[in-house]
């Protein structure tokens, strides 16, 4: 059927955040605080492993007490947040403020960097006449970043799971998306990197398309194909 319409994850599909050494040195700037390049490579590592960078690497392991957590984190913002600052907390840092920066700088619009062929493929579709929305287990809203890196304008509508309380693969937040741009699922195409959640959208009749998570400087034209299935 034809494609009128293209639903798209955020991290790892259409952005990715920054690498996990440059979010513990801006940590560090917004308190004022110091570490050498040493220390700042370990502890980037060490946090990397648990898990506490969002929208970063999963973390090895879900610690005793946080399941439930981690299960439930994209459905509202404490419960982001709590899940992970509790992350961050396995590794011993020297300085206590830093978990909150942490978990703040991953707000802020410049820790997000879209794939190279996300504004292309994006514009694209526009001039198409082809709906977007962006379709993302999230625990806080990311409307800005899309704004700040001149892509707001590009993206109809937005179905974030923290904004319904529901979290994909349940089809109830891409039928959102849908009804927000007026088309039938069918003529829909979801666009994300989880073989699990984004495929979600199929029980509703959505065709899918998976591109690989990688960080921006190893997947240059992962979005390309998508124009394709649109046809």
């Amino acid at each position: 059927m034809p494609v009128e319409a293209v639903l798209f994850d955020f991290s790892g599909t259409l952005m990715r955040v920054e690498p996990a050494v440059s979010w513990v040195r801006a940590a560090l700037r917004m308190t004022g605080r110091s570490l050498d390049d040493a220390d700042v490579a370990r502890y980037a590592a060490e946090l990397e492993s648990v898990g506490a960078l969002p929208g970063g690497e999963s973390p090895r392991s879900i610690p005793p007490g946080l399941q439930d957590l981690w299960d439930e984190r994209d459905r509202d913002v404490t419960r982001h947040r709590d899940l992970y600052v509790a992350l961050s907390r396995q590794v011993p840092l020297p300085y206590p403020e830093l978990y909150d920066a942490l978990y703040e700088r991953h707000w802020d619009p410049v820790a997000w960097h879209p794939y190279p062929d996300t504004e292309l493929v994006l514009r694209e579709l526009a001039r198409r006449n082809v709906g977007v929305a962006v379709v993302s287990n999230i625990g806080w809203d990311v409307r800005p970043v899309f704004r700040a890196h001149g892509l707001g304008d590009l993206i109809a509508t937005y179905a974030l799971s923290f904004e319904h309380g529901i979290q994909k693969p349940d089809a109830r937040l891409f039928r959102v998306a849908c009804d927000a741009l007026g088309v039938a699922p069918e003529h829909a195409l979801m666009v994300g990197d989880d073989a699990v959640a984004d495929a979600g959208a199929a029980a509703i009749g959505c065709a899918v398309h998976l591109v690989r998570h990688r960080p921006v400087d190893q997947r240059p034209d992962g979005l390309l194909p998508v124009l394709r299935l649109v046809g």
